[in-house]
């Protein structure tokens, strides 16, 4: 982390990333210039702003997303896929993938550079220059914070660009509180300075003062949470300095301040849940209302999100092998989160647990069934009539929005009536020799937009979100739960928004018992929360932050039997495909990577690394 920082920076082409991974915070490459050169005119200020933006995250990249990490999901490429040495719990301090660290520290160095710099290009005007300024502010804390949820405590340069006298054995970590009050303070002072909105459509997707905030308020929410609010696993752990790294005792006043952070967003009045506002049948409202978050272009539910105009890279992994021109089929929703989705006339969520042998445990009554057929049922998007398996009937419009089943059609006709079916002998037959064929019995489709004919290669564009405003009632409503001076009421009101956006009942219509019963509501949140932002990335650190990760994130994972060679006995649920997960204790933070030990004689390693 202490190289020696060159007097020379790179000025990049547009939104291009640094590809060394040794000395990170010494960019050499070829094209350089002095710090006074890249400040003095306004065109390379703004290349130098736009390689800052360039360290954020793609995260819906397998490489870089969560996602194929937590239960929500199932990748099933079963060979040089990055997301396999930590399910399988074979990564180690030396292990490099999804290690980033030096990547991070990199961004965070050219951001401090930007910072201390811009206002000495006078071709942008003060106002420019402020909000440059706070842009780059707001990346640093971004990047900061995205370390601190993957590792725990971190080393903070604050605004200091870093000191060539600084010796590297006499670094250690700051106290993990050290860490979030800063982050806390670089956004409130982005947030200052950032504008409301921003005007011009050429700038959309750059910061503002609403994804500085929402960004505070995931970051309160992840520090009221046990993992990081006195919990036992890290109790005791010093620096070098003799801090404690860790808060010893949990502190309850951290909910009110997450809740307050989370009402901040809120009360700027300028976001709004995405409403199809042409649909009538709420049921179909509810459906086109949760597909449009990705395929309306900048609307007002996203605070901060990068429109992706190219979804070959995401969708071609969602579409079913052999059935259409180019699918690959790896991308499928886990079966835990398939059996999440609630039925759309009870509003209950259907599997209340699961035995030892994988058999759901059923909710009587929720409306579900998991066993049995319809033969002519017709799928409420789609409108084809088909024979489906009654587990995904009667389901929330989210399911959906989100989930291929087996048995289904194609989801358009622009090369015919094509029936897609996962097992083996089927249109898309189960091959366990290849990653490119289903191995869950679903797919997913929420970021497949009908309407793209993709056998064409019109693989169409959409909407990614950092954050979107349906986190920020979600957050509201957990901290309001758990605060010291609960909120039920406020708990209640937002998760419900979230819930009617959908066409469901209120929570406490579906659970009259929820009422006074604050760990019913904790569990309700939770579900709503993995339904609602399914494949979002927030669920890999949801559950660890919850530390309920040695739960819901280890064991045997099924599916359904698509080794089977018709259609009905392919709806048995099997764990002889899917891999299992394994999740020890030391899994909840990342390991400090061996280069960093190497490098930094006394940095203290996180638990059971």
């Amino acid at each position: 982390m202490l190289k020696k920082t060159s007097l020379h920076i790179v000025i990049p082409v547009m939104m291009m990333m640094f590809f060394s991974c040794e000395e990170y915070l010494t960019p050499d490459l070829n094209d350089q210039m002095t710090i006074e050169e890249a400040f003095d005119k306004r065109a390379t200020t703004e290349r130098y702003l736009a390689q800052v933006y360039s360290f954020l995250p793609n995260d819906y990249e397998a490489k870089e997303s969560t996602t194929p990490r937590s239960d929500e999901a199932y990748y099933s490429w079963i060979a040089w896929a990055p997301y396999l040495g930590h399910n399988d719990g074979s990564w180690n301090p030396s292990t490099n993938l999804y290690h980033t660290w030096s990547h991070n520290y990199k961004g965070i160095h050219q951001a401090s550079i930007f910072i201390e710099n811009v206002d000495n290009c006078l071709e942008l005007s003060q106002e420019e220059r402020q909000h440059a300024k706070a842009e780059a502010r707001f990346i640093r804390a971004y990047l900061y914070f995205m370390m601190v949820q993957q590792y725990g405590p971190v080393y903070i340069w604050g605004d200091k660009i870093p000191d060539l006298n600084i010796k590297n054995e006499e670094i250690d970590r700051h106290s993990l509180d050290f860490c979030f009050e800063f982050i806390n303070s670089e956004l409130e002072k982005a947030a200052k300075d950032l504008p409301l909105k921003i005007q011009d459509p050429a700038w959309y997707g750059r910061a503002t003062k609403g994804a500085a905030l929402a960004t505070r308020a995931r970051m309160l929410l992840y520090a009221a949470r046990p993992l990081f609010n006195g919990c036992d696993l890290y109790r005791g752990m010093k620096n070098h300095y003799g801090d404690f790294l860790f808060p010893q005792v949990p502190d309850p006043s951290k909910w009110t301040k997450a809740a307050q952070g989370a009402k901040d967003v809120i009360d700027l009045g300028i976001y709004k849940l995405y409403e199809n506002s042409e649909e009538t049948d709420p049921f179909q409202k509810g459906i086109k209302s949760y597909m449009g978050i990705y395929f309306e272009k900048w609307n007002d539910e996203l605070i901060f999100a990068k429109w992706e105009s190219n979804g070959w890279l995401w969708n071609v992994r969602c579409n079913p092998p052999l059935v259409v021109k180019h699918g690959y089929g790896g991308y499928a929703p886990s079966m835990k989160l398939v059996d999440t989705y609630p039925m759309e006339k009870s509003g209950r969520f259907p599997i209340t647990n699961y035995q030892t042998d994988g058999a759901p445990i059923i909710d009587p009554l929720s409306g579900y069934s998991d066993e049995g057929f319809i033969d002519s049922y017709v799928h409420p998007i789609d409108k084809f009539t088909i024979k489906a398996h009654k587990s995904c009937v009667g389901r929330d419009a989210r399911f959906y929005a989100s989930v291929l089943f087996n048995g289904m059609y194609w989801i358009n006709t622009f090369q015919g009536k094509k029936l897609v079916t996962f097992h083996t002998g089927g249109t898309s037959t189960y091959n366990n020799k290849s990653g490119d064929f289903c191995k869950v019995g679903y797919l997913w489709r929420r970021m497949t937009d009908p309407r793209n004919d993709m056998d064409n290669n019109k693989w169409g564009s959409f909407s990614w979100p950092y954050i979107r405003l349906a986190e920020v009632y979600l957050n509201y409503a957990e901290a309001c739960n758990e605060k010291p001076t609960r909120d039920e009421a406020s708990a209640l009101e937002y998760i419900n928004k979230i819930r009617n956006r959908s066409g469901l009942n209120d929570i406490e219509e579906a659970y009259p018992e929820v009422i006074g019963n604050q760990s019913l509501l904790r569990e309700l949140i939770r579900k709503e929360r993995m339904v609602e932002m399914a494949f979002e990335n927030l669920r890999y650190y949801d559950i660890r932050t919850w530390m309920i990760a040695d739960k819901e994130s280890n064991g045997p994972r099924y599916g359904r039997n698509l080794l089977a060679t018709n259609y009905e006995d392919s709806w048995e649920r099997t764990d002889q495909i899917c891999l299992p997960l394994v999740f020890q204790s030391k899994h909840y933070l990342f390991p400090i990577h061996q280069s960093q030990l190497d490098e930094m004689k006394n940095i203290t390693q996180n638990y059971g690394w």
